[in-house]
């Protein structure tokens, strides 16, 4: 399904039609993957509509382009209030998803050109429902551990989420849905687990959750931070630990993670049910406190929950 769009894009600065937000053909990013980007969550709340860990999504994103030596244009602040802003301009009263990405755009051609590329940046919004199907939040997905591994470290930095990273993750998920799959998930170079194409993953046994570390070539997700935290507070042990891959096959419970993801069950392995084949007690739990936090079910008491300034699509010029 494409894209829904939207009135506006925020783009270089300035609200622009949709239509209007576009790069050149030789942009740097197009031809070699120069490209970082976060992809971020508003949600409806009794609030008002307010993005998830804003903040969190920001920084990283300025991480990822520091590990690429690629100077924003635009600060943390700025940035941000782009956010709450393209939400404003469009209206997306019912949550949406965000797309901020920063290029390197239209210069010198060249792997690493004696003159940088100049850096342009866009911010996207549109409502956007489950990454994996409507029925994945209770039904679950089922996966294959795929064939292509996951980037080993010293070559491509795994931290960083950056488009041509994300090449390793299209052939992941490529496989799992040729072979009939939802998903796919791939190995660590020493052959333990790492994560899905674009999705942090937790294996729950004996009660104790275990989730893969930072040195087995995974992204440093936001929303695996986030069940972290909540597993804890409700007295849940978590480890990030090595994983081997058999323990996929005799797990309680499975479960991805991400900002598109959210939180979804993992039913069946390479076509071995997980415990029941169903979503588990305890995936269940989590998953009501994940989603509680929008609900207002759950208190927020990190404040993760930025509420979006409607007025502001009043207050923004926009580019005709």
């Amino acid at each position: 399904m494409p894209i829904p769009t939207t009135p506006y894009i925020w783009f270089n600065g300035k609200l622009v039609p949709w239509e209007k937000a576009t790069v050149h053909v030789l942009a740097h990013a197009l031809h070699y993957g120069s490209s970082v980007f976060e992809g971020i969550r508003a949600y409806a709340t009794p609030g008002g509509v307010a993005i998830f860990r804003l903040q969190d999504h920001i920084r990283r994103l300025f991480d990822s382009a520091k590990i690429y030596r690629m100077q924003l244009p635009f600060s943390p602040d700025q940035l941000s209030t782009a956010c709450c802003q393209v939400i404003a301009a469009n209206e997306l009263v019912r949550g949406a998803y965000i797309r901020p990405i920063a290029l390197r755009g239209y210069g010198e051609i060249g792997v690493a050109p004696k003159v940088d590329p100049p850096v342009e940046v866009a911010i996207a919004a549109w409502e956007w429902g489950k990454y994996l199907g409507h029925e994945s939040e209770a039904n679950g997905v089922d996966v294959c551990v795929s064939s292509w591994q996951r980037v080993a470290p010293n070559t491509i930095p795994a931290l960083a989420k950056a488009g041509g990273n994300y090449l390793s993750g299209q052939l992941i998920s490529q496989e799992a849905k040729r072979l009939g799959f939802d998903e796919g998930i791939g190995l660590a170079p020493d052959g333990t687990v790492s994560e899905g194409a674009g999705e942090n993953l937790f294996v729950i046994k004996d009660g104790i959750l275990l989730t893969p570390g930072l040195a087995h070539s995974i992204l440093g997700g936001i929303t695996r931070a986030t069940v972290i935290q909540l597993a804890r507070e409700q007295g849940f042990t978590v480890r990030e630990a090595a994983i081997p891959r058999e323990l996929l096959y005799i797990a309680d419970e499975l479960f991805f993670t991400g900002t598109a993801v959210e939180v979804t069950p993992i039913r069946s392995v390479d076509r071995i049910p997980v415990a029941a084949g169903k979503r588990g007690p305890i995936t269940e739990r989590l998953q009501q406190a994940f989603f509680g936090l929008f609900s207002g079910a759950t208190a927020d008491r990190w404040g993760w929950l930025e509420y979006v300034d409607m007025q502001l699509k009043t207050r923004t010029a926009v580019a005709r």
